[in-house]
């Protein structure tokens, strides 16, 4: 009963998280207009495939690169200045796209945006993480991971809405507008958290260092696995709808999407009240579920059943495991321990696709969903070698 009147004491809302909220939205937004869209400029310059994938990839691969830097940055300089920073870099990448008239300017930008892109989120994440009470992290974790999931329903049809009914310097502005208000709203968070210097730092200089934060590390892991799964999906499920002749199967992310939105923050407060151990497991198992699911998918409602089965599970894990990072790391690294755990998203994303697509290559798309549920079974694995007895009873 006391824990119940903590949580109702403890307050998520207020004006801070509703601005870095507000942030993060209109970045993940700018983002996902581009993901799509991006790839298709690349082919009038003169790209192909090859060089419409590698426009994606090396802006994942810039964003895990520098991910680990800026984390520290956040824990040694302070929340609000990485911030400004790096929605600033983003915001001059994204003007500078109406100037990307060859191959090699697009790919070069891309690192740059990527940079900015690692630097601003990072910086969001880790302030979020600051100012919602302990009490009630997964719940509030949850509600920050609705501005990406309304940011992904929303960006990829208003990106290519307007390629098709203008241009895309009209695409680029519209998104760099997107960046600017995101920029100004970050100047309008004003708290910062107390400077401590820890005894870590004063004895060695390794912790001043570009490192990962190894408390994060058991959570990330079973991220990893679980969103190597996802990288399969984002990628390869439109393919696979259409070799099995099913159309429209674009309102399968908006199911996805929206299943996301109710589960995050309901699933959240739940493992806050019931303890995150009764939530992960069956999270995880409903992944693979998903998966299993998806080899027998050949018409668009058993496709729309795999949307809802994966959203409850990825809606369960992905906020759980991010309160975890918060809870297990030390707070003057939690800048740090928020980058580990974006990276371990970014290189499941990434490497998800990558693996999966060559398996799918060399065999089919049944047999690689298939094959993607070992993924599954390797984050279970994790969460009890690494992670379970880490957590509260």
């Amino acid at each position: 009963m006391p824990r119940a009147n903590s949580l109702a004491n403890d307050r998520i809302w207020n004006k801070t998280f509703f601005l870095i909220l507000s942030v993060s939205f209109l970045m993940f937004l700018s983002m996902y207009m581009l993901l799509p869209t991006l790839p298709l400029y690349a082919q009038t310059l003169g790209g192909n495939e090859t060089i419409a994938g590698t426009i994606v990839g090396i802006f994942t691969l810039s964003a895990v690169l520098v991910r680990p830097w800026f984390g520290n940055l956040l824990d040694r300089k302070g929340r609000r200045i990485i911030l400004i920073i790096g929605v600033s870099i983003f915001l001059i990448s994204v003007l500078a796209y109406n100037l990307a008239f060859t191959i090699i300017s697009l790919l070069a930008l891309r690192v740059v945006h990527g940079i900015g892109w690692g630097a601003s989120t990072t910086a969001t994440g880790t302030m979020a993480s600051d100012v919602i009470p302990a009490s009630r992290r997964a719940e509030g974790m949850g509600y920050y991971g609705i501005a990406a999931t309304i940011a992904m329903s929303l960006g990829p049809a208003l990106g290519l809405y307007l390629i098709k009914y203008s241009n895309y310097s009209v695409l680029f502005t519209s998104s760099a507008i997107l960046a600017g208000l995101g920029l100004v709203g970050s100047f309008f968070i004003n708290y910062e958290i107390p400077r401590i210097k820890t005894q870590s730092e004063n004895k060695s200089p390794v912790a001043k260092g570009v490192i990962l934060e190894k408390t994060a590390l058991p959570p990330a892991l079973v991220l990893f696995f679980i969103t190597l799964t996802y990288g399969g999906i984002i990628t390869f499920l439109p393919l696979y709808a259409d070799s099995c002749g099913v159309k429209n199967i674009g309102i399968f992310f908006t199911v996805y999407a929206l299943v996301l939105l109710f589960s995050r923050p309901l699933i959240g407060k739940l493992a806050d009240r019931y303890g995150v151990r009764k939530f992960l497991v069956p999270g995880i198992l409903l992944i693979g579920i998903a998966l299993l699911l998806l080899v027998k998918a050949s018409s668009l409602p058993m496709f729309l059943l795999v949307a809802v089965v994966y959203g409850l599970g990825f809606g369960t894990v992905q906020p759980i495991l991010n309160a975890l990072v918060i809870s297990l790391s030390p707070p003057e690294r939690r800048g740090a321990a928020n980058a580990t755990f974006a990276v371990a998203m970014d290189l499941g994303i990434g490497l998800g696709a990558v693996a999966l697509g060559f398996l799918a290559q060399k065999t089919s798309y049944v047999y690689m969903y298939g094959s993607s549920t070992i993924f599954a079974l390797f984050a279970l694995v994790m969460y009890y070698a690494l992670l379970r007895k880490k957590l509260p009873l």
